[in-house]
């Protein structure tokens, strides 16, 4: 037997298809030589450097502002929000637009590596060693054969207000 959906029914039927699809499943990128992870239900959007305004008195790490199809996002350097160095933009970089809720913000990375799925038995809970920039966006620790990977809290990157003027800029 078929079941039919109609209206608000299939709005939210084809929602729970699409967020059922997305589960367990997260994009994958290299900084700074280490591999993080975004959960997928989260990327909006991946996409070339693109020309940014600087914004007064915000954090280093907010590179500024950009156009992103008529929709005005601040865009985070990833490299410096975990303290590292800038490094030189190469065709590889990219920026990852992410959403949470309301807030939609680009992430600066050095490049995309894949879209992996880690079942809920392949992540740890990240270790706790200390409170800094880095471990505080980390929700888990993926791994894969010999491998981890860092699975970022988009949550805490994006709505982490007490020292960033992030919000503001929407």
């Amino acid at each position: 037997m078929t079941e039919t959906y109609s209206g608000g029914a299939a709005t939210a039927y084809a929602e729970a298809q699409e967020e059922d699809t997305l589960r367990n499943k997260y994009l994958v990128f290299v900084l700074d030589g280490l591999e993080y992870a975004v959960a997928v239900a989260h990327v909006v959007d991946i996409i070339n450097i693109l020309p940014v305004t600087r914004v007064p008195n915000c954090p280093d790490y907010v590179t500024g502002i950009t156009n992103l199809r008529g929709k005005i996002i601040p865009i985070i350097d990833m490299r410096l929000r975990f303290g590292k160095e800038q490094s030189t933009y190469t065709e590889r970089t990219c920026i990852i637009v992410v959403e949470y809720e309301l807030f939609v913000v680009g992430l600066i990375i050095d490049e995309v590596s894949e879209v992996i799925v880690f079942e809920d038995s392949q992540i740890a809970a990240p270790p706790v060693y200390n409170d800094n920039a880095g471990s505080r966006f980390i929700s888990g620790v993926g791994h894969n054969g010999d491998g981890v990977t860092l699975i970022l809290d988009c949550e805490r990157i994006l709505s982490d207000a007490t020292d960033s003027p992030v919000e503001e800029l929407h």
